[in-house]
């Protein structure tokens, strides 16, 4: 069974920058558990929908990030610790919001994160970030 646990949520002032981290077990990131998969992470702040921040596909890496967090987010891997993580920087107040991980299996590509607010298939609990001014 597929689990996903994120770690790493924590108040910050705004410009600061902190790395969320998405622990899988029961599926492997590098690996093949599933023909071909989309992994993203997402976010719901207070009484908004949920959103996409970023999207990757499992085959060829490739990543899509919301245009609203181009260039201040970026998505890493540690094969060994089979684990991704988003690392964010010049945080806003607007950042502040649940952050969720999820995996689903795919076809030959995935949304963009513009345009879905999620995916189906495993998700973690969530790690909150309040980013205060």
């Amino acid at each position: 069974q597929v689990q996903l646990v994120e770690s790493g949520g924590g108040s910050v002032q705004a410009g600061g920058s902190l790395r969320l981290s998405c622990e899988a077990s029961g599926y492997t990131y590098s690996g093949h558990t599933f023909r071909s998969a989309c992994m993203g992470w997402f976010r719901q702040a207070p009484g908004k929908e949920r959103e996409g921040v970023v999207i990757r596909h499992s085959e060829g890496g490739t990543t899509a990030f919301a245009d609203s967090v181009k260039g201040r987010f970026t998505l890493s891997q540690d094969n060994a610790k089979n684990t991704v993580y988003l690392q964010m920087t010049s945080l806003n107040p607007e950042d502040t919001a649940m952050y969720y991980c999820a995996v689903g299996k795919s076809g030959s590509s995935c949304p963009k994160a513009d345009d879905v607010g999620g995916l189906t298939g495993y998700w973690g609990k969530g790690t909150q970030v309040p980013v205060s001014q």
